[in-house]
C-alpha cells in the first residue's frame, strides 16, 4: 500500500508526503517539493470504525514541534468543528461511487447475459461476446483476454508467457497487479507489444468458477485514466466471472442435449429398423403383385377386400370370443387392417395402404387382442354409435399400440430397480413409455396411418391415443370407477337408446371416461373368453418371472400373486382379481349395452371355475 498527501499553498496544491511502501517502520521519504516541512500532525476522520479521511496541520508557527496539548486540541476540533461536514461530504460522494458502482455492475452483467444466451455453440465465443461488450463499463484500453492454461505457451502468446493466467487457474486467486513492468513474480513483456506504443501497465486477472472447478481465467489490462483497478473494479468482475462460470452450464447443456437428440435419432433409426416391415414380408400379408400384378398402394379398397376374406376365420374378429391361437402373426396382420377397413377409415382418411402393412410390432398377439376386443366392443357391442370414425380409428390403434416394448415387469418394479424410465416418467411408467414408443412409430413416414390427416384430426387422434393408452393403468382404473357407474345410472334415465345416444354424442369428458373403461376391459379381456383361451394366456404370462427377479435381483419378497413359492395361491389369488376388478367392468358395460353380456357371464364362469 502507498500514501500520498497532498496540501495547497495560495491555492495551489502540491504533494507533501509519499511512503510507496507502508508498513509499521515506514519512514517519510525526503520532500519532493521545494518547500520542505520539518514537523506534522495528521488526524484520523472516522466514520464508525471506518477511516474516510485524514486532516494534516504542517508547521507549527512559533514551536519547534507539535505538543500533546495540540494533538488534543487538533482531535477536539476535528470531533466538533470539521468531521460532521467532512462526513456529510464524504458520504455523500462514497454514496454517489457506490451507485455509479452497482449501476456498471448490473449494466455488465444485463449485457453480459445477453450475449451468453444468446450463444450456446461455442464457450470461447460466448466469453469474448461478454468480455468485450462490458470493456467500456470497466474503463479498459480494449484490451481483454480469456485464457485457456497451456503447459507450453507459444512465443507470440505473451499474456501466457508471463506466467499470470497458469498462476490464476491453478491457485484461484484474484491477481491485482498496479505496475507491471516491475513486477517480479510474473515476467509481463516491457517493450511496446505493437506498432501503437501499447505496453502493460496494471493488469486484472480473476479465475473463471463453474462447480468449485476453474474452466478459464479472464485478464484485464490497464485503465483508460491509467489508474490501477481497484476494490469495486475487482468486485465487479469477480461478479462477472461467476456468472460467465454460471453460464458454462448452458454450453454444456446444449452440447449434451445435442450429443443425447443424435443418440435418440441414431437409436431410434436401430429401432425403426428391426421394427418396419420389409416390402418382401408386406407381399406375403397381402399378395398383391401374385394375384393383381400391383403393390399394395395402387390396389382399391375392393381388391384388397377379397385378399383379406379368403382367410377362413377371419370373420371371427367381431365375436368376443376370438382366439389368436389360429393365427399365425401375419395373419393377425391381415386381421388388423380387416378391421380398419370395417371401421370404414382406411379411404375416408387416406390411410396408405402399405403403411397400414407395416404395423407388425413387438407384443403382436396381445396388443391385437386388446385392439381386436376395442373393435368388438365398438361394433358388436354397438359402443360405437358414441363416437365419430376418427375417434374409432384412434381407439383401436391406441389397442394395438399400448403395450408396445413392454419390459415383462410393472411400474412397481420399475421404480424398485431404479429403471431410467421411472425417473423419465413420473407416474404410469410403463404406459407413457408404450404412448411414446407408439408415437415415436407413427412419426415414421412409412408407419404413420395418420399422414393425410389434417392438423386437427391429428392433434384429436394423438389426443384421445394419450387417454386410451394411459387408462390401462390399473391405479387410474379405480378411480374412474364411481364416475363410469354414475355414467351407466344415467343412461337409464333416458327413454329410449337414441336419445341417449344424442346427449353422449356431445359429451366428451363421459365418452372419454366411456373409452378409458372399455381400454380396461380390452386389457383385462382374456379372463371373459373360453376356458382353453384363458388357460392358454395364463400359460404365456410371466408373472413368477418378475417375483424371481425381485428375490435375486432385488433381494426383496415378490408380492404373493408373483411368487413362484405360493404358486398354491394362485387360484384363490385370481379368483379375487376377476370378482374385484374384472366383474364390475364387465357387469357395468352389459347395463349400459346387452350386446355386452357375453363377456360378464364368461367371466363369472372364471370366477366360480
Amino acid at each position: 500500500m502507498s500514501l500520498f498527501m497532498y496540501r495547497q499553498t495560495n491555492g495551489i496544491a502540491e504533494l507533501t508526503t509519499r511512503i510507496f511502501n507502508v508498513h509499521k517502520d515506514a519512514t517519510l521519504e525526503e520532500h519532493p517539493h521545494r518547500v520542505r516541512d520539518q514537523i506534522m500532525l495528521a488526524t484520523p476522520i472516522m466514520n464508525g470504525k471506518d477511516m474516510v479521511a485524514v486532516m494534516m496541520t504542517v508547521k507549527k508557527i512559533g514551536a519547534p514541534h507539535f505538543t500533546a496539548q495540540d494533538e488534543e486540541l487538533c482531535v477536539l476540533l476535528t470531533m466538533k468543528k470539521y468531521v460532521n461536514f467532512a462526513n456529510l461530504v464524504l458520504r455523500g460522494f462514497h454514496l454517489s461511487y457506490l451507485h455509479n458502482c452497482e449501476t456498471r455492475r448490473g449494466q455488465v452483467l444485463f449485457w453480459s447475459a445477453s450475449k451468453v444466451f444468446y450463444e450456446f455453440t461455442d464457450i470461447e465465443r460466448q466469453f469474448h461476446k461478454a468480455l468485450y461488450t462490458i470493456q467500456l463499463l470497466l474503463d479498459g484500453s480494449g484490451q481483454t483476454h480469456m485464457h485457456c492454461c497451456y503447459n507450453n505457451p507459444p512465443a507470440d502468446q505473451w499474456a501466457l508467457v508471463s506466467g499470470l493466467p497458469t498462476y490464476v487457474a491453478e491457485n484461484g486467486l484474484i491477481c491485482n497487479i498496479m505496475n507491471a513492468a516491475e513486477d517480479k513474480l510474473f515476467d509481463f513483456q516491457k517493450e511496446p507489444l505493437d506498432e501503437s506504443g501499447w505496453t502493460i501497465k496494471n493488469v486484472l486477472s480473476l479465475p473463471i468458477v463453474n462447480k468449485e472447478k476453474i474452466v478459464g481465467v479472464a485478464t484485464f489490462y490497464i485503465r483508460k485514466n491509467g489508474k490501477p483497478f481497484d476494490d469495486m473494479d475487482e468486485t465487479l468482475m469477480e461478479s462477472l466471472t461467476q456468472f460467465l462460470g454460471w453460464s458454462v452450464l448452458n454450453t454444456d447443456t446444449y452440447d449434451k442435449m445435442n450429443k443425447l437428440e443424435n443418440r435418440k435419432d441414431i437409436f431410434q433409426d436401430m429401432v425403426m429398423y428391426h421394427v418396419k416391415c420389409r416390402k418382401d414380408v408386406i407381399q406375403n400379408i397381402l399378395n398383391t403383385r401374385e394375384v393383381y400384378d400391383k403393390e399394395p398402394d395402387e390396389c382399391d379398397e375392393d381388391e384388397l377386400d377379397d385378399i383379406l376374406v379368403k382367410h377362413k376365420k377371419i370373420h371371427t374378429i367381431f365375436e368376443f370370443h376370438f382366439c389368436d391361437f389360429k393365427f399365425s402373426e401375419l395373419d393377425l396382420v391381415k386381421c388388423g387392417i380387416k378391421m380398419y377397413y370395417e371401421l370404414s377409415v382406411v379411404d375416408k382418411f387416406h390411410i396408405p395402404r402399405d403403411v397400414s402393412d407395416n404395423d407388425h410390432l413387438h407384443n403382436w398377439r396381445h396388443g391385437f387382442n386388446v385392439g381386436q376386443t376395442m373393435f368388438t366392443l365398438l361394433m358388436t357391442g354397438d359402443l360405437k354409435r358414441y363416437y365419430t370414425d376418427l375417434e374409432t380409428m384412434a381407439m383401436v390403434t391406441a389397442g394395438l399400440c399400448h403395450d408396445i416394448d413392454h419390459r415383462g415387469t410393472d411400474n412397481p418394479y420399475q421404480m424398485k430397480s431404479g429403471n431410467p424410465l421411472a425417473k423419465l416418467h413420473g407416474s404410469s411408467i410403463l404406459e407413457r413409455h408404450h404412448l411414446e414408443f407408439g408415437k415415436a412409430l407413427l412419426r415414421d413416414e412409412a408407419l404413420n396411418i395418420y399422414q393425410n390427416l389434417n392438423g386437427r384430426q391429428h392433434e384429436t387422434v394423438i389426443y384421445l391415443m394419450d387417454i386410451a393408452i394411459i387408462a390401462t393403468d390399473l391405479a387410474l382404473y379405480f378411480k374412474k370407477r364411481t364416475m363410469f357407474q354414475k355414467i351407466v345410472d344415467q343412461s337409464k334415465t333416458y327413454e329410449s337408446l337414441d336419445s341417449w345416444t344424442k346427449y353422449m354424442m356431445y359429451e366428451t369428458t363421459r365418452k372419454e371416461i366411456v373409452m378409458a373403461m372399455m381400454m380396461t376391459a380390452c386389457d383385462l379381456s382374456a379372463i371373459a373368453k373360453p376356458w382353453e383361451i384363458q388357460s392358454g394366456v395364463v400359460r404365456r404370462c410371466r408373472i413368477l418371472g418378475q417375483g424371481d427377479l425381485e428375490r435375486t435381483v432385488l433381494e426383496q419378497q415378490p408380492i404373493p400373486m408373483m411368487d413362484r413359492n405360493k404358486a398354491d395361491e394362485l387360484p384363490k389369488l385370481q379368483c379375487g382379481f376377476i370378482d374385484f376388478v374384472c366383474s364390475f367392468v364387465y357387469k357395468e358395460f352389459s347395463l349400459l349395452h346387452s350386446e355386452i353380456t357375453p363377456m360378464l357371464e364368461r367371466t363369472g364362469r372364471s370366477g366360480t371355475l
